[in-house]
């Protein structure tokens, strides 16, 4: 196929948050990519704490990151401009352009939206002059009327930098129709002529039954029917974006061998740390949820990474997971902190500015003979080297530095950096800033040889490369990509 002779643009905006905005930007990516086009990614504004390291420095939302991947580019701080962390009910760490620029509560982070554009634009114009096409995703619903003041996410940004608005609800959850006419309805009437058609996502069944559904929308709101997108089901199978994505049920695996447990902290972040193992047939990972205690016959008890980590181990000890924890150790069981669970693991926890609230100092679980003082200063780096004496790549991504006796006896090391985590006098309990272990194949075959999983043979990157393809397949068959280009043209 002939690339456009200019560079093109089309954003994807959602009637509700997870309506399947990211995987349709991913499989559309992939697809165009397919087809020949140079294609980036790109979401003005995010709010996750599911984050990347990108080759440039710096960090953007986990789905921009896979989006990239399906686009078959490098990931770069320009494809998500602006990344909100949550640190708290009403306050998030902001990050622009890869790099964290301090904290905002929900209110103040409102008057800070009109200095945001001008980067928000500068990364969408460096994007735009490499490629053929830019595929921008929106975040939330296009109908937050009560945000359109400012805004950067949505019909904000469409309207300055002229880009056409493809509409996207979500059939699965109910009232589809009344949610795409709907935010016609809301919209302001200049806002509304930015969309240019309609997509309906997470169809189940005999797709002829929603034919007048769709010719129903269209007639009530003048805009273009795109394409009744089937069920996909191997998505679960992709790295997600949000913490919502932990609250759906994981699949029975009767025939596991090996149970691994994670408390579900609620601040948790780089949850994707999971996927790789929740994708082995011979390994059960049981998402621990408030109140239900951490299972006894657990053969590992992971702590994930979390953005504030004090807040998050003052909630592990309410729930009583400590007194579990302990008792699973007692046991024999084994022990692995991410991150933020590492820290958690250690003597004690400081934060003398006060980077996660008010400055203090908590005792940690004491596991670990290490301390940590937390910094405004974070660490961003993909790393490779050795772990148990097999070899690795991931990537480290946190605030603060831990140190203390326990490093004599180090987790792994890095090339070029030396020894890095520690490890108990007895070795079962561990801890490590390295994130991405499990989606290196020969560091997973080794944890779960050591718990006593059968091999598998699964080779975790593959998949997810053959998860994008079929994705991008699956919207050949039922999206109308030709016609998303012409719409792209006539602007």
């Amino acid at each position: 196929m002939t690339a456009p002779r200019s560079p093109l643009a089309l954003m994807f905006q959602g009637t509700g948050s997870d309506v399947g905005k990211s995987l349709i930007v991913a499989g559309l990516a992939r697809a165009f990519a397919l087809r020949g086009l140079k294609v980036r990614p790109f979401k003005p504004q995010n709010m996750s704490n599911n984050a990347a390291v990108t080759t440039d420095g710096g960090e953007i939302g986990r789905a921009q990151a896979l989006q990239a991947r399906a686009a078959r580019v490098a990931p770069s701080v320009h494809m998500n401009p602006v990344l909100l962390k949550p640190q708290s009910e009403t306050g998030a760490q902001v990050i622009v352009q890869g790099r964290a620029q301090g904290t905002a509560k929900a209110a103040d982070y409102q008057k800070l939206k009109p200095a945001l554009m001008a980067a928000v634009l500068e990364s969408y114009e460096r994007l735009r002059a490499e490629a053929d096409l830019v595929l921008v995703e929106g975040a939330g619903s296009a109908s937050e009327i009560n945000l359109r003041a400012n805004d950067i996410a949505n019909m904000g940004f469409a309207r300055a930098a002229h880009v056409p608005v493809i509409l996207i609800g979500d059939i699965d959850r109910g009232g589809v129709i009344a949610s795409l006419v709907g935010t016609k309805a809301v919209l302001p009437e200049d806002d509304a002529a930015m969309i240019r058609g309609f997509l309906v996502n997470r169809f189940r069944g005999d797709p002829t039954l929603f034919a007048a559904g769709m010719e129903a929308i269209a007639a009530r709101t003048g805009w273009e029917a795109l394409g009744l997108i089937p069920f996909f089901n191997e998505a679960r199978r992709l790295p997600a974006e949000d913490a919502l994505a932990l609250d759906a049920a994981t699949p029975a695996k009767p025939g596991a061998r090996v149970k691994i447990a994670v408390p579900l902290l609620p601040r948790i972040a780089n949850f994707d740390d999971l996927d790789p193992l929740e994708a082995e047939p011979g390994v059960e990972v049981v998402r621990v949820r408030p109140g239900t205690p951490l299972p006894a016959d657990a053969a590992l008890i992971l702590l994930p990474g979390s953005k504030s980590t004090i807040p998050d181990l003052a909630d592990f000890r309410r729930e009583g997971w400590d007194i579990d924890l302990f008792a699973h150790i007692r046991r024999g069981g084994r022990v692995l902190g991410l991150c933020g669970g590492y820290q958690m693991l250690g003597h004690s926890l400081s934060d003398p500015q006060g980077v996660e609230g008010p400055p203090g100092s908590v005792a940690g679980l004491g596991l670990l003979e290490v301390d940590t003082v937390l910094s405004g200063d974070k660490r961003l780096v993909a790393v490779t080297g050795t772990a148990q004496g097999v070899p690795f790549s991931g990537y480290e991504m946190h605030m603060g530095v831990t140190e203390g006796p326990g490093r004599a006896r180090p987790f792994a090391h890095i090339d070029g950096a030396g020894p890095e985590g520690a490890v108990s006098p007895d070795g079962r309990v561990m801890g490590t800033y390295a994130h991405g272990l499990f989606t290196d194949d020969r560091q997973r075959a080794h944890w779960l040889a050591t718990l006593g999983a059968p091999p598998s043979g699964l080779d975790y990157e593959a998949g997810v490369e053959a998860t994008l393809d079929a994705l991008a397949a699956h919207l050949e068959r039922h999206v109308d990509l030709d016609r998303l280009l012409d719409i792209a043209r006539r602007v």
